[in-house]
């Protein structure tokens, strides 16, 4: 069995680390060049970087940032925000991500996922879903919506359709943000993990409520994550990445050995 992934994710407003719950009333946590090398000394697995504000402002993504944080880690780094075209994915490759998570771009755009998967590798290719539980209906059969631009526009998708979607079009990788359940510490959203995880054949990543070790061994045994995003759990100091691997490694959950990697 592959080992599973533990990646701390960098919501980036401003040029700082944010950290808000179900999408709302964000606050300022930290330097993300510091945060992210202190993460990657902690044995992450890898490092998720979105700017959180650049699709809703319609404004390109903060690529000095993006280049500060990818000089400090030597780990996967992908990155998010605001990317519309193959010359922003480029952009951000060039500034030092291994791949580009897109979102809202997608959505307005599904071809991107195509032209960046043929241009730059399905495995360069994260979808990353904003996702809400709605009321089943015709259109959201599932009860789950997609949403765009930060959780503030509705789309009428459903979840496990455009995750389908994506997969056919050239996705190397899904990563699954539950609003419901953003910045909660509640857990994850199993269900709508599960759900996709059963309908697509290609990695999928559960975010969006980690507030303890075993919320994140639920997300892998019972939703059959590959990997989980934790932030608030880890950006407070509730618990290190060590802790949490090491959690997981005492349940069987096959996880890359946590040590502090230093002098590099």
């Amino acid at each position: 069995m592959l080992s599973r992934r533990i990646i701390p994710c960098l919501d980036v407003r401003a040029g700082k680390v944010t950290k808000g719950v179900t999408f709302l009333d964000n606050r300022d946590v930290g330097d993300p060049v510091a945060m992210a090398r202190y993460y990657y000394e902690q044995g992450a697995d890898e490092i998720v970087f979105y700017d959180i504000t650049a699709s809703n402002e319609r404004r390109r993504i903060i690529l000095d940032v993006v280049a500060r944080v990818a000089r400090e880690i030597f780990i996967p780094f992908t990155v998010g925000g605001g990317l519309r075209d193959l010359s922003d994915i480029r952009a951000v490759l060039l500034a030092g991500a291994e791949k580009i998570s897109i979102d809202s771009g997608a959505v307005r755009n599904p071809k991107l996922i195509s032209e960046a998967a043929r241009a730059f590798g399905s495995q360069c290719v994260v979808l990353s879903m904003q996702v809400a539980r709605r009321p089943p209906s015709p259109n959201i059969p599932s009860g789950y919506e997609v949403f765009i631009d930060g959780g503030r526009q509705a789309t009428g998708i459903d979840a496990i359709q455009w995750a389908k979607r994506g997969e056919e079009l050239g996705a190397g990788e899904l990563c699954i943000n539950s609003i419901d359940r953003d910045g909660t510490a509640l857990g994850y959203e199993l269900e709508l993990t599960r759900q996709i995880v059963e309908a697509v054949s290609i990695p999928v990543i559960a975010s969006g409520g980690a507030g303890s070790p075993h919320h994140v061994l639920e997300a892998f045994v019972q939703a059959g994550a590959d990997a989980a995003i934790v932030a608030s759990i880890v950006h407070y100091g509730r618990y290190t990445i060590p802790e949490i691997k090491r959690y997981l490694h005492e349940h069987g959950v096959p996880v890359r050995q946590a040590f502090v990697r230093r002098g590099e």
